[in-house]
């Protein structure tokens, strides 16, 4: 019989964390019993924003685990962080659900994957745009093979984001902490897992950034589909979405989402002549067992799994594919060539 609530404890209660608290303390299933953070002041005005004076406030997440025996812990720490939570959660024998990217290094990642494996215990990403609305409907036009396979895509992200803070010292800040969700964004409409990389990191003239913060990719995927990615956190003016501009190339049309509603499909109806005769495809609309909701859905599917089994869509065993390709963009870039991805 499932426990009347899954009990959690969230660690970090920098700016993420208000989108998970929102999302978390809606759930009816999950009762916010800790919050942990290196400055316990942050960790106390959560506790007071969200309503939550049974929650226990700490700076060390292992007398915090003892204290509350939580089911399930929630990680929206700094990246370098993200491994020793996860294993230390996973010791203690709490599912994890942490932020984005699993981890800052493919060796650090690969030891979280051994310790969740160890524990028996789920451990996912929260790749929180690829519960968009309009990207399911995109993957689920993609999927019914309204452009036929897909040969091509290319993605465009272009924004001028003043964080301040952490960000504005990170290295590879673009790739590692952005392209991430773009790149796992690819591997869900496509179907397809990376091979090889070509990339070109570097910091323009006006950035705000200490390290790069644009980059070009070429990827090579599974069944020869290439993906490009062309991106820029110092893009002052003119702006894409932050969920980028999409083209989709197939056999038989081409798909294009503006990262925003606009969805637009056409296939060839008459292939004879110079140009191709197209028609508009109707674009689906989304069904109620389709994953939606960003942070909630993801929370929501999480959850979910932990009460009653299965694997969250973007369990650590699939999002260390996403991972890869971040790393084997730093590395191509790094060695001007381009490198063999592995997850």
């Amino acid at each position: 019989m499932a426990k009347t609530t899954t009990r959690a404890v969230l660690v970090g209660c920098g700016g993420m964390s208000r989108a998970w608290l929102t999302a978390a303390t809606k759930h009816p299933d999950v009762e916010v019993v800790g919050l942990v953070d290196i400055d316990k002041s942050n960790a106390r005005w959560r506790a007071e924003e969200f309503r939550l004076e049974n929650a226990l406030i700490g700076d060390d997440l292992k007398n915090i685990l003892r204290e509350v025996e939580p089911d399930v812990v929630f990680d929206v720490t700094v990246p370098q962080a993200h491994t020793e939570v996860a294993t230390t959660a996973l010791k203690y024998g709490c599912h994890v659900l942490g932020e984005k990217p699993l981890a800052d290094s493919m060796a650090k990642a690969r030891r979280a994957l051994r310790a969740a494996e160890k524990a028996g215990k789920i451990y996912a990403v929260i790749q929180n745009r690829r519960y968009n609305p309009a990207i399911r409907r995109l993957h689920k036009l993609l999927q019914k093979g309204a452009v036929g396979e897909i040969t091509t895509v290319n993605c465009d992200f272009y924004i001028g984001a003043h964080f301040g803070g952490f960000r504005d010292h990170m290295e590879h800040v673009l790739l590692l902490d952005m392209a991430i969700h773009t790149f796992d964004q690819a591997r869900l409409l496509t179907g397809a897992d990376p091979v090889s990389v070509y990339a070109r990191e570097w910091n323009p003239k006006g950035s705000w950034y200490d390290h790069d913060a644009s980059a070009i990719c070429v990827f090579e995927m599974t069944d020869g589909i290439v993906f490009t990615y062309r991106g820029s956190w110092c893009a002052e003016g003119l702006s894409t979405s932050w969920e980028s501009d999409w083209r989709v190339v197939g056999s038989k049309g081409t798909a294009k989402w503006d990262g925003g509603d606009d969805i637009r499909a056409a296939s060839v109806k008459k292939g004879t002549g110079f140009m191709s005769e197209m028609r508009e495809v109707k674009v689906p609309a989304l069904a109620k067992k389709d994953r939606v909701g960003g942070h909630a859905g993801l929370i929501d599917e999480f959850i979910h799994c932990v009460r009653r089994g299965g694997s969250p869509e973007t369990v650590c065993t699939d999002n260390i594919k996403s991972l890869a390709m971040v790393f084997g963009a730093i590395e191509s870039s790094q060695k001007g060539r381009s490198v063999a991805i592995k997850a």
